[in-house]
């Protein structure tokens, strides 16, 4: 019965989740049950997306990236795929019908990562940024508003504001390991052997610009939506606290994390702001 692999599949996506990122799975298990799982679906996808161009160093990532591309496109028509990972998105993709620009965009970006090492310009790097993060926010908007187009149009730049800034932050914090690893430059006219504190107060200051438009689009989700993104914005904004903390040449030979108690505590407190509505 294909309802049998249908659960196997959400489950696959949910595994994924934990495994790969526990305070995004904990942010997740805050939403409501009734859209945690197609949240779970969108993430298991970009995740394995990442994951070729990322990790996959001692296979051909492009071979590895063009059979998903094409899985995926296959998985989409047919609304069926024997890939539990993209079976459990198309599901998710059609229920709500996610716009499939997003997705292209998406894998556009991802592609970009398989032969781009730097980007020189705010365009290019724009470009990547609305890729790999902002439609990312979006097909998570398109679930958190239940197909209310009206709603999505009204939150749909602050949900790509919120994705720019959760990307970004992941951009300072990796620095490291994007620079020696994947020999990747994301910021532009910055140099990564030479952070001064201007150029990281550049990229501070840009970042909080698009968290301050994201809270004000987290203070309008529905309420099955709303603490769930609102744990995740204030787990990014914790490490973007370390971050601002640590001087600009300690970044690029360090990686920052939030430890599993500043979580819970995070948690904790980000559940009293909810509760008394001091978002």
């Amino acid at each position: 019965m294909k309802s049998i692999f249908d659960s196997v599949s959400n489950q696959s996506s949910k595994i994924v989740t934990s495994a790969y990122s526990t305070s995004f799975s904990l942010a997740t298990k805050m939403l409501s049950s009734s859209i945690r799982q197609d949240i779970y679906n969108i993430y298991g996808f970009v995740r394995l997306a990442d994951e070729i161009v990322d990790s996959f160093h001692d296979y051909n990532k492009e071979d590895l990236f063009n059979k998903f591309e094409y899985d995926l496109e296959l998985a989409i028509d047919n609304r069926i795929s024997l890939n539990p990972i993209l079976n459990a998105f198309q599901h998710t993709y059609h229920t709500y019908k996610i716009d499939k620009a997003y997705v292209d965009a998406f894998m556009k970006s991802m592609r970009m990562d398989l032969y781009k090492s730097e980007y020189l310009t705010e365009d290019e790097f724009n470009t990547y940024i609305y890729g790999s993060a902002d439609v990312v926010g979006l097909m998570c908007l398109k679930v958190f508003v239940k197909g209310d187009q009206m709603k999505f149009d009204e939150l749909k730049d602050t949900a790509m504001a919120l994705g720019s800034a959760f990307q970004k932050v992941n951009f300072l914090r990796d620095l490291k390991a994007d620079h020696e690893e994947l020999n990747r430059t994301y910021f532009p006219n910055t140099d990564l052997n030479n952070l001064d504190e201007s150029s990281k107060q550049q990229i501070i200051d840009d970042i909080e610009k698009d968290f301050a438009l994201g809270l004000s689009g987290i203070k309008k989700l529905p309420m099955e939506a709303r603490f769930g993104v609102f744990m995740a914005y204030r787990y990014y904004r914790q490490l973007l606290k370390k971050l601002k903390r640590l001087p600009a040449l300690e970044i690029k030979n360090s990686r920052v994390r939030v430890p599993n108690y500043k979580k819970i505590e995070l948690l904790t407190r980000s559940y009293v702001k909810y509760q008394l509505n001091l978002l």
